[in-house]
């Protein structure tokens, strides 16, 4: 069941209103469905439209942003908590601790690299939890043409591509989450690794 959801997406708005509508209409369908937010924490662009699309419909939304970027991303005021941290690699691992699944909104270098470490820790059998990107306007057509191809010249396998759930917009995102069945894959890490 998935009661808390990672969004990863920019801090700033893109070119086009409608990225911030999609981040906005994402925290809202979220936020009525029962399902709370982990996100990274900032009061601007998508990430603070995220965050005020959620709280305008009663939800729970919980920040992680690193200290030396609070200021810079503008850390929100209004959330129901913000977890300052002092790096970006415990501001990922406590929202991947924090959530059941994860969505990427469209973004910048920080919010491919966010979404693409999950994948990775998916298709290294370290969690089983739901990968999805939302393709508004086919801003991530070009990434999913990659994947595609980095499996037809055999560096990813089918079943590692299968990890990659792509929607059109928030409106399939409860559906997505809710079917998501989480490929078999092999488990290359031990829990105890490092």
């Amino acid at each position: 069941m998935v009661r808390s959801v990672c969004v990863f997406c920019g801090s700033s708005p893109g070119g086009d209103p409608v990225y911030v509508e999609t981040a906005r209409e994402t925290g809202r369908v979220l936020a009525e469905a029962g399902v709370g937010i982990t996100y990274g924490g900032g009061r601007i662009g998508m990430m603070g439209a995220v965050a005020d699309g959620a709280l305008a419909a009663g939800g729970r939304v919980v920040g992680v942003i690193p200290e030396p970027l609070e200021k810079r991303e503008v850390a929100h005021d209004g959330l129901t908590e913000l977890h300052v941290v002092d790096s970006m690699h415990r501001r990922k691992q406590l929202m991947a601790d924090l959530s059941d699944a994860f969505v990427m909104l469209p973004g910048g270098f920080g919010t491919l690299e966010e979404f693409c470490e999950i994948v990775t820790w998916s298709q290294l059998g370290m969690h089983g939890k739901p990968c999805v990107l939302v393709n508004v306007r086919s801003y991530f057509g070009p990434l999913v043409a990659m994947f595609d191809h980095a499996l037809a010249e055999g560096f990813v396998r089918p079943v590692h591509r299968d990890i990659v759930c792509e929607i059109a917009r928030p409106a399939e995102l409860l559906d997505a989450l809710r079917t998501y069945r989480p490929p078999q894959v092999e488990r290359w890490l031990t829990s105890g690794a490092t």
